[in-house]
């Protein structure tokens, strides 16, 4: 496959990182090279639910799914294979309240902060 760089470039020993922006509109995933070259992204949005005025909830299943399924997509992209993504750095909606019973079963919809 031909993507642009020669095998003497060191393609096959390039480290790669992967960010991951948990937004309050969807999830962003982006791997990068270790040089800072962006090599794949992906963005799934998901709902905010305002039941009442001034409030905001979402559903913690949709950034899960959306964090999962962005990953997949960019290695897929990519072609990276797992293994040689040496880092990842994840960043997220700031104040939020997950309600849960037990382990994987969820109460309630989050609460978000909006700003």
């Amino acid at each position: 496959m031909d993507n642009g760089f020669a095998e003497s470039e060191g393609m096959r020993n390039l480290k790669y990182l992967l960010g991951i922006d948990l937004g309050t509109s969807g999830t962003k995933t982006v791997l990068f090279e270790e040089t800072g070259r962006s090599v794949a992204s992906e963005t799934i949005e998901y709902p905010l639910y305002q039941p009442k005025n001034g409030w905001a909830e979402q559903e913690p299943e949709d950034w899960w799914n959306a964090a999962r399924d962005t990953v997949k997509a960019v290695i897929a992209k990519s072609g990276v294979k797992p293994e040689d993504v040496k880092a990842k750095y994840e960043s997220g909606v700031l104040t939020v309240l997950i309600p849960k019973e037990e382990p994987k079963k969820l109460t309630s919809s989050s609460k978000i902060a909006i700003e």
